[in-house]
C-alpha cells in the first residue's frame, strides 16, 4: 500500500479498517511540516524558549508558523491554577486562559495566538467523551488508541488548516517520562508515519548535569532520557543540551553516539544572559537550516525578508545590558517568591527599560508584609511602582498603603487589574471620604462598595461566566495622559482577566474629587483606565486590563514604556542610589520557563 493510498484510507471511518484518524475539511497532506519539542530529565528547562526562538528563525525566513502548547493536566484551561503550581496565567486575545508559555510564544513571534493553539488532556478527553455520547464512533468501544491518539491528531491539523502554517510547532509539556504525556507521544509518531517522509521534526530538549563536586559534565541522564523518547518509537533528528555552561565536545560526541544523532544536530543551549540572545545563537548553530533540511523546506525561504528581520532583532538584542541610566520599580504583589507569577510584567519592564535606554532593576516588596508604618521606608529608594493584579484579599491593604504612598509624595505609580480597583478604593477613602470603601470581593457586606460586580454580571453569575477575559475595545477620553500613551488614539484594545468593577453609581463622585477615567468601555458604563492630572501627580496610572500580556520586544507597551520614562524623570530628581538588596536586573536567564 502506498503511503498516498494510505492516507486515504485512515481519513475514513469504515468498519473496513482498524485505522481511526479523523480528518478536517480543506487539510492538505504535505502542505503543512511539523516540528515536535519533547523534554527529558526534568520539567522547567525552556521548551518554550527554544521552540518559540526556532519558531522565530523560520518566520523571520518568510515561513509562516503556528505554535501549539500540549500539556498533560485534566483541567480544561489554566483559569484555576495557582500562580504557585504553575506560574502566571496567560490570556489570549480570545479569552482562553493558558500556560505561561503562550506569552513566550506571542512575544517572540510578536503574533497573537488563540485558543486553537493550547490543549490539554482535559479538553481532548471532553471531545472525545462528548463525541461518543453524540455516537460520533459508529458504535465502537471508544479507546486511547486509536480514538484519544486520534482526536490529537485532528487538534493539530485543524490548527494547520486554521492557520494555513507552512510549519506548526508543536511543544509537549513537561518530560517524556511523564504517563499524561503518553497520548501526546504517540499521536505525533503516528502523525509523522502517516504523513511521511519530511514531515515531521523531533527535538529533544535535554539536561547535562554539572555535579560541582565533580567539576566536570555528565551525559548520562541526558542519554538515558533520551532512550526513554526512542522507547516509544520516536527518532529525534535533533538534541538540545541545556546547561549552565557551554557544554563540551566530548559529552555531544557520547549523545551523538548514543541516540544516533549526528554531531552537527546536537546543540549546547546553555545559559544566556537573556532569552532574547537564543535566537541568534541557534542560528549561529546553523539549527535553523538543519530543520529545514529535515522537513525539505529550503525552497520557501525568503532571503532578503531573513536579513531585515535579523537586523530589527539584533538592534534590540544589542541594547541589553548596554544602558548607562538604571531605575529601580518596586512590584508590590502577594506571589512575590515566585517570579514566574508576573512573569509577563518582568518582560514588559524589560522591553520598555531595553527601549527607553535604561536598566529597569526590580524590588520584589510582599504586600502582606507592608502596612501605613513602615511603608515610606519599604519604598525609600526605587524610583517607580507597579501593584499588580492578584485575587483574594490577602494584602490587599498593603496595596493600598503602597497606593497611598505613591499619591501622596508623587512616586511613579501603575497599577494592574487589582491594582486599578486598589487605587479606586484608596481614593474612595482618603480623598473623596468614604472611609468604609471596599470591594465585595472582600467584603460583601461593605457599606460603600466602590468595586463591585455589575447588576448584568451577577445575573449571569450561577452559569459560572462572570469572568471577563481576553481582548476588549477601550475608548479613550481625548487630551488625557492615556491618549497621550497611545499617540492620542481615542480607540485601543486591551485584555481582561477580572470579575469585579468600578461601580458606576459612584464614578461622579470620584471624578468631582479629580479621579479622572480616562480610558472605558465604548458602550457600557465600565471604567477601565484611570489616572491623576500631571500637574498635580507625574504619572499615577491604573487599568483594569493586563497591559503587560501585549507588551513585545520590538513594541513597549504603552502604560510601562510611560512609567519607565516617569521613572528616570523621578531618579532624575532625586540623589543617586545604590542597588539595595532584594533588587533584581530585568535581564532574566534563559533558564527561565
Amino acid at each position: 500500500m502506498t503511503p498516498d493510498s494510505l492516507f486515504e484510507k485512515i481519513s475514513r471511518t469504515t468498519d473496513e479498517t482498524e485505522f481511526y484518524t479523523p480528518m478536517p475539511a480543506g487539510y492538505r497532506k504535505g502542505r503543512t511540516r511539523y516540528v515536535v519539542v519533547c523534554g527529558t530529565v526534568i520539567s522547567g528547562l525552556g521548551k518554550g524558549i527554544f521552540s518559540s526562538s526556532l519558531a522565530k528563525l523560520l518566520k523571520d525566513k518568510g515561513l509562516k508558523v503556528a505554535p501549539i502548547k500540549m500539556e498533560g493536566y485534566l483541567n480544561i484551561d489554566s483559569g484555576t491554577l495557582n500562580p504557585y503550581r504553575h506560574g502566571e496565567v496567560f490570556v489570549l486575545d480570545d479569552g482562553m486562559e493558558t500556560d505561561m508559555d503562550l506569552g513566550t510564544y506571542e512575544r517572540m513571534l510578536d503574533q497573537d495566538v488563540g485558543a486553537a493553539n493550547f490543549t490539554t488532556n482535559g479538553q481532548i478527553l471532553s471531545s472525545v467523551l462528548k463525541k461518543e455520547r453524540e455516537g460520533g464512533y459508529l458504535g465502537r468501544d471508544v479507546q486511547v488508541i486509536p480514538h484519544v491518539v486520534g482526536e490529537v491528531k485532528l487538534k493539530l491539523r485543524e490548527l494547520a488548516v486554521k492557520s494555513e502554517a507552512d510549519v506548526v510547532f508543536i511543544e509537549i509539556g513537561g518530560t517524556v517520562g511523564d504517563y499524561e504525556n503518553m497520548f501526546y507521544l504517540e499521536a505525533c509518531r503516528q502523525l509523522a508515519f502517516e504523513e511521511g517522509e519530511n514531515s515531521v521534526c523531533f527535538v529533544a530538549l535535554t539536561y547535562v548535569v554539572e555535579p560541582q563536586i565533580l567539576g566536570e559534565q555528565k551525559s548520562k541522564a541526558a542519554q538515558l532520557g533520551i532512550k526513554r523518547l526512542m522507547e516509544v518509537g520516536i527518532q529525534p533528528h535533533i538534541i538540545a543540551c541545556r546547561a549552565g555552561h557551554p557544554v563540551n565536545d566530548k559529552v555531544r560526541q557520547k549523545i551523538a553516539m548514543y541516540t544516533n544523532v549526528p554531531m552537527k544536530r546536537v546543540l549546547s543551549m546553555h545559559d544566556l544572559d537573556s532569552i532574547y540572545l537564543v535566537p541568534d545563537a541557534l542560528r549561529d548553530a546553523g539549527i535553523d537550516r538543519e530543520v529545514l533540511t529535515v522537513l525539505d523546506l529550503h525552497d520557501r525561504v525568503d532571503q532578503p525578508n531573513e536579513d531585515r528581520e535579523r537586523e530589527k532583532w539584533r538592534g534590540f538584542v544589542g541594547r541589553i545590558g548596554k544602558c548607562n541610566k538604571d531605575v529601580t520599580i518596586a512590584v508590590t504583589g502577594k506571589y512575590t517568591s515566585l517570579r514566574d507569577a508576573y512573569a509577563s510584567i518582568i518582560k514588559a519592564c524589560e522591553h520598555a527599560g531595553v527601549l527607553m535606554g535604561v536598566n529597569v532593576n526590580l524590588r520584589w516588596l510582599d504586600t502582606p508584609n507592608v502596612d501605613a508604618n513602615n511603608v515610606a521606608q519599604r519604598l525609600r529608594d526605587v524610583h517607580g511602582v507597579i501593584v499588580p493584579g492578584g485575587f483574594g484579599v490577602r494584602g490587599t491593604e498593603g496595596k493600598i498603603d503602597c497606593i497611598r504612598h505613591c499619591r501622596t509624595q508623587g512616586v511613579p505609580f501603575l497599577g494592574i487589574c487589582l491594582g486599578f480597583q486598589m487605587a479606586v478604593i484608596e481614593f474612595a477613602r482618603n480623598v473623596v471620604g468614604l472611609k468604609q470603601a471596599n470591594s465585595t470581593e472582600f467584603d460583601p457586606k461593605c457599606v460603600e462598595p466602590v468595586i463591585d460586580i455589575l447588576p448584568e454580571q451577577k445575573m449571569i453569575e450561577g452559569l459560572g461566566g462572570n469572568m471577563r477575559l481576553g481582548g476588549k475595545d477601550v475608548e479613550i477620553r481625548p487630551g488625557t495622559l492615556a491618549a497621550k500613551l497611545f499617540g492620542e488614539a481615542t480607540l485601543t484594545r486591551l485584555r481582561f482577566r477580572h470579575r469585579y468593577e468600578v461601580d458606576p453609581k459612584y464614578v461622579s463622585r470620584l471624578e468631582e474629587h479629580g479621579l479622572i477615567f480616562s480610558g472605558k468601555h465604548p458602550t457600557q458604563p465600565i471604567m477601565q483606565v484611570l489616572e491623576l492630572d500631571t500637574g498635580t501627580h507625574p504619572f499615577f496610572v491604573g487599568t483594569q486590563a493586563h497591559p503587560e500580556m501585549t507588551s513585545r520586544p520590538l513594541k513597549g507597551q504603552p502604560f510601562f514604556l510611560g512609567l519607565v520614562k516617569a521613572a528616570v524623570d523621578y531618579a532624575a530628581k532625586r540623589l543617586p542610589t545604590t542597588s539595595s538588596s532584594g533588587s533584581a536586573s530585568v535581564r532574566p536567564n534563559a533558564t527561565a520557563r
